[in-house]
């Protein structure tokens, strides 16, 4: 018994050393930690940090800096900056690409113009010191952005402007603070220069050119194997952060960086990015945030009045800097107090390249210890300041949002039902990712799997057979927290089936496989087609998917005209403007200019952002001369409509034969509008 005691004793002597403990007292401070602050309304993230500061060595020194905790912590790091590059709305970056760039020379200049004087001229530090310090008020690290992924607002501008215009400062700050070392220590001498611009261009060469290649083949070599997936996406980010290290930048540069040449190979909807982010919020990042606690040592304040005095400077300084940078881009870009708020948050907590530069700058013998101990204070401060910050403006902007929804967006979306009726598994797969991307985020009803099986004595057994196949991708919808459920009927005639059942769940949109290969005209456009187009009114989508969503680089869209006064245009549109979003391709658009008038007025008032890049069509009876236009990696999306409907003539009855019969290799879609 003494012996058990004493082996126990040992392993709880402080700081703990023992792996398996360290990692469940861990895991309990990322369970607790935030449900106990949220109780009182203080961000999680909060939590995390003053954990780390509790059981970190100036604390109760339960844990100390070691390298179980560094690895976790570098992977934490990473993976924040990792997710905002695979978060990030490219069309929306874009479109907003100048506004980045502003807000990025707002965001490095002004800290940097405040600083320098105020560290030169009251701190009395010397040129190097006051010139390093200053530009660490410059960076910024996104450690507030789960709580905007978490709370629906990343799409928002004010966030693609905040992200675009990290990576701007950041690197800039880290590139300069390569050249203040330089100058340092061996002078900036042209072989430095040629070295560091030789790196850059390499760098940003292999990671936007040859990484998004092997994604591509890697998908879709493996397209079944989904688990290896993930393994993939981890692979690429920490070589990336590698790569990065090696042309003398940051790791959280690389990683970023990653994030961009994935974002579009990876739809924000699917069960990939759900693994992603799931694992990195509920494990990763979360060990990073009590990291930073860790390295915050209270007593520095008490250590005199020049440590006291310095803190308070920097946290003051770097504050004000942030927010300065944040008022003048809300007045540049008419941005609401939301936004400006949103920026502010975002942008205002200093960790990561905070710490980077600092700690380098110190090792390097530029900066004492005064400054290291004032700036871990500014970060514990910021942090703070923008969890709070970062989530009042996030609920600010939701009810912004919420009281300017337009009518144009049929109220029922947050209700929306799609039913997928299957006849065979060919493409199932695709189908249902397809149907998981364009699934309204607000509705909670589950799409709804249909089998329609004959009324003969074999029907129940059949069921069960049909359900039993099933049964793996409805696994694989739950993976992107998208739920399904498996219908069946039975009934002599499919159309029939299908009919009844839309009508009994009140679907909104059917959507629909392509009919098999051969005999496409009597089957599309036979009796069975004819029945399910008569006797639903809903919208109908027919989808071929010849290769992976993600492989596609643009959606090819043909409209009729008057397909704007359908009375499902809106749904087909936001549809369309969601894939879109979800895939980060254009849309080739051919129709007519009032309807491209609608198109652009639907985006304007439902703030849908539509990357458009528009062609006059109206010579329809010339329909194939727009193939020559067609490449292998378009997406042919065909508007069509039912007979009588103000839209229809008759060519269009034509078109879905003659598109299989002319692009049989190219993923394509008709869209019969409600």
């Amino acid at each position: 018994m003494e012996v058990m005691l004493s082996k126990l004793g040992e392993q709880f002597q402080l700081p703990l050393h023992n792996p398996v403990l360290i990692f469940s007292l861990v895991l309990f401070i990322i369970l607790l930690a935030p449900i106990l602050l949220n109780r009182i309304r203080i961000p999680g993230i909060i939590g995390l940090i003053v954990s780390g500061i509790i059981i970190g060595p100036a604390g109760l020194n339960i844990l100390e800096k070691s390298l179980f905790v560094d690895v976790f912590s570098t992977i934490g790091l990473l993976y924040i900056m990792f997710i905002a590059g695979l978060e990030l709305d490219l069309n929306e970056f874009k479109a907003t690409k100048n506004k980045s760039l502003i807000f990025g020379l707002l965001t490095f200049s002004i800290p940097l113009s405040i600083g320098f004087p105020v560290c030169y001229y009251l701190l009395d530090f010397d040129f190097n010191a006051s010139f390093l310090t200053s530009s660490m008020f410059a960076t910024h690290t996104l450690v507030t952005y789960p709580i905007v992924s978490k709370l629906g607002v990343s799409k928002n501008i004010a966030v693609a402007v905040t992200v675009g215009g990290t990576i701007l400062t950041d690197t800039a700050v880290l590139i300069l603070l390569a050249v203040i070392l330089g100058s340092h220590n061996n002078g900036l001498t042209q072989e430095f220069w040629i070295r560091l611009v030789i790196s850059l261009i390499l760098f940003s060469a292999f990671m936007f050119l040859v990484i998004p290649r092997i994604a591509k083949w890697f998908f879709r070599t493996l397209e079944s194997e989904k688990y290896s997936h993930y393994i993939f996406v981890l692979s690429v980010v920490f070589f990336s952060a590698f790569l990065a290290e090696i042309a003398g930048l940051e790791p959280i540069i690389g990683a970023f960086v990653s994030g961009l040449a994935l974002n579009k190979l990876i739809p924000h909807s699917s069960a990939l990015m759900n693994r992603i982010e799931y694992i990195g919020n509920s494990l990763f990042i979360p060990f990073f945030l009590i990291s930073v606690g860790m390295i915050v040592d209270i007593s520095v304040i008490l250590s005199g009045p020049m440590a006291l005095i310095i803190a308070g400077t920097l946290t003051v300084v770097a504050i004000f800097g942030k927010w300065t940078a944040a008022f003048f881009t809300q007045l540049f870009f008419g941005f609401s107090k939301g936004q400006r708020k949103l920026i502010f948050g975002l942008s205002s907590a200093h960790a990561a390249a905070t710490l980077a530069v600092i700690l380098v700058g110190y090792k390097a013998g530029i900066l004492d210890s005064n400054i290291l101990n004032g700036t871990v204070v500014l970060i514990l401060v910021t942090c703070i300041v923008a969890s709070f910050a970062t989530e009042s403006a996030a609920k600010m902007i939701i009810q912004e949002s919420d009281g300017e929804e337009q009518v144009l967006l049929n109220s029922t979306v947050n209700k929306e039902q799609i039913l997928i009726p299957i006849a065979n598994m060919i493409n199932i797969e695709k189908i249902l990712e397809f149907a998981v991307l364009v699934k309204e985020r607000k509705s909670k009803n589950p799409l709804s799997i249909l089998t329609v099986v004959p009324n003969t004595d074999e029907a129940e057994k059949t069921i069960l057979k049909a359900n039993q196949g099933l049964e793996r991708f409805i696994n694989e919808t739950a993976a992107s927290d998208t739920q399904a459920n498996i219908l069946a009927t039975i009934d002599h005639n499919a159309a029939t089936g299908i009919s009844r059942t839309a009508k009994e769940i009140m679907a909104d949109l059917i959507l629909l496989g392509w009919p098999q290969k051969t005999g496409f005209l009597d089957k599309l456009i036979g009796d069975k087609m004819e029945s399910i187009l008569e006797s639903t009114d809903r919208t109908l989508l027919i989808c071929d998917f010849e290769m992976p969503l993600v492989n596609h680089k643009r959606l090819f869209m043909i409209v009729p005209p008057n397909a704007e006064f359908e009375e499902g245009f809106a749904i087909w549109l936001n549809k369309i403007s969601r894939l879109s979003l979800e895939l980060s391709i254009p849309i080739s658009l051919h129709c007519v200019d009032a309807t491209h008038t609608a198109i652009l007025k639907f985006a304007e008032e439902n703030k849908v952002t539509l990357n458009l890049q528009f062609q006059q069509f109206k010579d329809w009876e010339d329909f194939f001369i727009l193939s020559n236009q067609i490449n292998d990696t378009d997406f042919i999306v065909m508007i069509s409509a039912r007979r009588g409907y103000v839209s229809h003539f008759g060519y269009l009855d034509r078109l879905p034969a003659k598109l299989e019969r002319h692009f049989p290799n190219l993923s394509k879609m008709v869209i019969y509008p409600q």
